[in-house]
């Protein structure tokens, strides 16, 4: 039975796609699945990532990992897909061509969107890029700040793009903390490095309910 393959895709540079990618794929890997991640994003940043967790961990970083030219994702993910339970793609922003394929690839879209105007406004592309080719979207709530009033509205203002099936909302949130980057920088994730944080408690949380929506 082939695995399930998770596009993360956000047209706006800086949503935090390839953080979320890189802590997902950890979480995944400790709920003892086979994990394989692909880098098709030019900046290769989940590449330099895992470049840096492969010498953090003596060479055993506890999944695979490929960095791809756009146009043979379709290809490379099937195969991967065969021989892992779970593929996660770190797609391209502004690459209409090669997020296309991304999308395309995937069982489920995640799209990582903080509660700022700019990405709800950046978010509709992917929207549409997921409708067009008939994928299922979920849009994750990112970076999340302490409770404040611009906040909550732009939050309500996310939750009137769900339209499920196709398009829903993790009820599982990411906040603005400062362990999601300082950890990767070591080469770890969150549920590694700081596994009794509110950090790891939410990617936990996120990283399961992504799994059971994706059936």
């Amino acid at each position: 039975m082939a695995g399930k393959v998770f596009t993360v895709a956000q047209q706006k540079g800086g949503a935090g796609k390839t953080t979320l990618a890189a802590h997902l794929a950890i979480a995944w890997t400790q709920l003892g699945h086979s994990v394989a991640t692909v880098d098709i994003d030019p900046q290769g940043s989940l590449t330099r990532w895992f470049q840096v967790r492969r010498d953090a961990t003596g060479g055993e970083p506890g999944f695979h990992h490929v960095q791809l030219a756009g146009w043979r994702t379709q290809g490379e993910v099937e195969r991967l897909a065969r021989d892992h339970d779970v593929v996660v793609i770190d797609s391209p922003p502004h690459a209409q061509t090669e997020a296309r394929i991304a999308v395309r690839a995937g069982t489920l879209v995640i799209a990582p969107v903080q509660p700022s105007p700019m990405d709800l406004w950046a978010v509709h592309p992917t929207l549409d890029l997921a409708r067009q080719e008939k994928r299922r979207l979920l849009l994750v709530l990112n970076r999340v700040p302490p409770r404040a009033r611009i906040a909550d509205e732009l939050v309500a203002q996310v939750r009137a793009l769900v339209a499920p099936p196709d398009v829903e909302l993790a009820e599982a949130q990411v906040g603005n903390r400062t362990a999601y980057a300082g950890t990767l920088m070591t080469g770890l994730s969150v549920t590694e490095a700081a596994r009794r944080t509110q950090a790891a408690a939410e990617m936990q949380a996120l990283a399961q309910e992504i799994l059971d929506r994706a059936g």
